[in-house]
C-alpha cells in the first residue's frame, strides 16, 4: 500500500463503482479509507477528483454518454460529503483560521471542483459558505454584504467564462474582498486568473488551503491586465453573438452540402432548407441509429450550443487577449468531433466564415488566424495547446 494508501488497484475499483453508478459501494470504499487512518483530504484529492476527471475523459472521447457521465458525478458528489462527514465524525477538523466564501463563477455548472475545494477548507479548520455553480455577481455581492466573508474563492473550469469571472473578481474587489482563483478555466499556472485581477490562484483545494494559511490574513494585491479595446471588442462580439450564430450554419449548410434534412415542422432544423448542425447526428459519416438518434430540435439545440460556445471561447481569448482561450477549445472540438464520428475540418470552415464579417476588428481576426494556423497544423492525437 502507497503512503496515503491509495493504491493504483484502489483507484480502479473506485473508476469501476463509478462507471456503474454504484453508489453504496463507492462510498464504503471511499469512507472506508478513511475509517482505516486515510486522511480524508488524500481520499479527496487522491481518488475522487481524478477519478472524476477521467469520467469527463470518457464523455469527451464518446466513451460515455452524457446520462452516465452524469450518474457517475452523482455519485462522486454523495462520496465527498461522506468522506467529509466521516472525518468530521472522527473529529479530524481543526479550527477557525477564518470566512471563506466559495462559488463558481457566473455560467460554470461543473460544481464538483468546488465542492471539494470547501470540504478541503473545512477539513483545515475554514468556515466555509459555499453557494454552488453559477452564481452572478448581484448574488455575489449580496452574500458578501450579508455574511462578511474574509475572502471569496472562485472556481472556474470552462475557459469561455473567463469575462464572467472577472465581473465576479471586480464585484469582490468593489466590495473590498481578496479573491482567490482556482480551475482549469484560469489557465496554465492561472495566468489568466491574474490577468483578470485575482489576489491568489492554487491550482487544486490542497494548494489553496496553504495559500490562504500562508498568506492568511488575505490582502487586496491582484491588478486586471484587461484593456480598454479588448473590452470593446468583446462587447462587440457579444452584441453580434445572434447573427454570427446564424450566420455559421448558414455557411456550414452551404460548405457541406451533403448535410441531410430531416423532417420536422415548418422553421424548425431538420425541415427542408433548415441546416443541421455539426456536432449532431445529422452530420454526414455519423453512424446514429434511430434507436439513439435525437429528434431534430435537440440535434438543433445541441448544435448551437456548440457553436456558441466556440464563439464565446472567441470572444473570451480576445477579453483576455490569448488566443489560447480559443485554440484550446478549438482542440477539445476536434476531439469531440473526431469521437462522434464528424470530420474536424468543419472547424476550419467555421473559423473561414468567420473572418469577412468580423475583418473590422483587429484582435478578433488575429485570433481567428491564430485557430486557423492551429487546426492547420495540428496532428491527430497532439496534445492541446499550453
Amino acid at each position: 500500500m502507497s503512503v496515503t494508501g491509495i493504491t493504483d488497484a484502489v483507484r480502479a475499483d473506485f473508476d469501476a463503482r463509478l462507471a456503474d453508478a454504484d453508489e453504496g459501494g463507492a462510498l464504503e470504499l471511499a469512507v472506508g479509507l478513511v475509517t482505516s487512518g486515510v486522511s480524508a483530504e488524500d481520499v479527496l484529492l487522491g481518488l475522487v477528483a481524478p477519478a472524476q476527471v477521467r469520467v469527463g475523459e470518457r464523455w469527451e472521447s464518446g466513451e460515455w454518454t452524457v446520462a452516465r457521465e452524469h450518474a457517475a458525478t452523482h455519485v462522486s458528489r454523495l462520496a465527498v460529503d461522506a468522506v467529509a462527514s466521516a472525518a468530521r465524525t472522527a473529529g479530524r477538523s481543526g479550527g477557525s483560521p477564518g470566512h471563506v466564501l466559495v462559488a463558481c463563477v457566473d455560467g460554470e455548472w461543473h460544481v464538483l471542483p468546488s465542492h471539494i475545494l470547501a470540504e478541503v477548507l473545512r477539513l483545515r479548520g475554514f468556515r466555509v459558505r459555499a453557494l454552488g455553480g453559477s452564481v452572478s455577481p448581484h448574488e455575489l455581492l449580496s452574500d458578501v454584504h450579508q455574511n462578511g466573508p474574509d475572502v471569496v474563492a472562485l472556481s472556474c473550469t470552462l475557459t469561455f467564462n473567463l469575462p464572467l469571472a472577472h465581473r465576479q473578481i471586480e464585484t469582490c474587489r468593489c466590495a473590498g474582498v481578496p479573491v482567490i482563483t482556482g480551475g482549469t478555466g484560469f489557465g496554465p499556472g492561472g495566468v489568466w486568473a491574474h490577468a483578470l485581477g485575482a489576489d491568489l490562484y492554487a491550482p487544486d483545494a490542497r494548494g489553496a488551503a496553504e495559500a490562504l494559511l500562508h498568506h492568511w490574513p488575505p490582502v487586496r494585491c491582484g491588478e486586471s491586465s484587461v484593456r480598454a479595446g479588448a473590452v470593446e471588442e468583446y462587447a462587440a462580439l457579444v452584441r453580434r453573438r445572434p447573427e454570427l450564430l446564424a450566420h455559421l450554419a448558414h455557411a456550414l449548410r452551404d460548405v457541406f452540402p451533403g448535410l441531410r434534412d430531416r423532417p420536422g415542422t415548418p422553421g424548425t432544423p431538420g425541415t427542408p432548407g433548415t441546416p443541421c448542425i455539426p456536432g449532431t447526428p445529422c452530420i454526414p459519416g455519423t453512424s446514429a441509429s434511430p434507436a439513439t438518434s435525437a429528434s431534430p430540435a435537440w440535434e438543433h439545440e445541441e448544435g448551437t450550443e456548440f457553436l456558441g460556445r466556440l464563439l464565446d471561447s472567441l470572444a473570451a481569448a480576445v477579453f483576455v487577449d490569448d488566443e489560447r482561450v480559443f485554440t484550446g477549445q478549438l482542440a477539445f472540438a476536434t476531439t469531440y468531433f473526431s469521437a462522434r464520428s464528424v470530420d474536424p475540418r468543419c472547424l476550419l470552415a467555421m473559423t473561414d466564415a468567420l473572418a469577412d464579417p468580423l475583418r473590422g476588428s483587429p484582435r478578433t481576426v488575429n485570433t481567428l488566424s491564430a485557430g486557423r494556423r492551429y487546426l492547420a497544423t495540428r496532428k491527430p492525437g497532439s496534445h492541446r495547446p499550453q
